[in-house]
């Protein structure tokens, strides 16, 4: 009986781990790739590629929508790095215009979810690509998925010009702020973007932590220093300051003869 019960139990875990990675590896549903999402002020960029990051909430991470001027790419493997392998880069709100401007949502493209990639093929490779991921919170990465001009914008408030708090790589990039929002651009890119960003406002809480930091950590040693002193002063005063490395042998202190 305990036999039969066993067996049936890892039969049922067998059924749901398998159900489980056909789940993972039978792509993403159309009601994620069609979900709604605006791109119009992304298209009205004049870079190949425009992305905006929007700031990540008190749990969870932030987004990024992103807009791509094909340029004769006709397939894209959406993915991320890591230490170990790429990855299959989660989309959804997926959108295509054919170079005439008609509109088609992802769930009328040819995508496909692997383990490590997420492949979409798309009619005319002169077309324009839209989709929205997962961004960091404090950070935003992604592989350069066709060559040409690159537009970031930054989630309002934030920067990445502190060189302790903020990163920008690759180089050779231009930045300018537009209404709150930093903007970078590229004029080409070939090689995968990272991104570290920071609150502006965090900056000065930052500092005036530091020097309250530092100004209590002076006050505990100048109180330290003071109790020291009196120390001193007392012993002094009581004839207890012997001088220690002093190997003649005058008699006992002064205040003991």
């Amino acid at each position: 009986m305990n036999r039969r019960l066993v067996l049936a139990v890892l039969a049922v875990a067998v059924l749901v781990g398998f159900a489980g990675c056909t789940s993972f590896f039978g792509g993403i549903s159309d009601e994620q790739l069609d979900r709604e999402q605006e791109y119009d002020d992304l298209r009205d960029s004049e870079a190949d590629v425009a992305i905006d990051i929007e700031a990540a909430g008190l749990i969870g991470n932030g987004e990024f929508r992103a807009v791509y001027d094909l340029n004769e790419t006709e397939t894209l493997s959406l993915y991320r790095s890591n230490i170990v392998r790429d990855e299959a880069l989660d989309v959804h709100s997926v959108r295509y215009w054919y170079p005439n401007g008609t509109e088609v949502t992802g769930s009328d493209l040819d995508i496909e979810q692997s383990r490590t990639s997420t492949e979409v093929r798309v009619p005319d490779g002169n077309g324009t690509l839209a989709f929205s991921g997962e961004a960091g919170s404090k950070t935003f990465h992604l592989p350069a998925y066709v060559e040409g001009s690159y537009e970031v914008t930054l989630p309002d408030g934030h920067r990445s010009s502190n060189f302790l708090f903020g990163n920008v790589d690759p180089g050779d990039y231009d930045r300018r702020i537009v209404d709150d929002q930093e903007r970078l651009t590229w004029d080409h890119v070939d090689s995968p973007i990272s991104i570290r960003y920071y609150l502006d406002r965090d900056i000065p809480l930052f500092v005036g932590l530091v020097v309250g930091v530092v100004l209590l950590g002076g006050l505990g040693v100048a109180y330290y220093y003071r109790q020291v002193k009196r120390l001193q002063d007392q012993r002094e005063e009581y004839g207890l300051d012997v001088d220690i490395e002093d190997d003649s042998d005058d008699g006992p202190p002064p205040g003991l003869r």
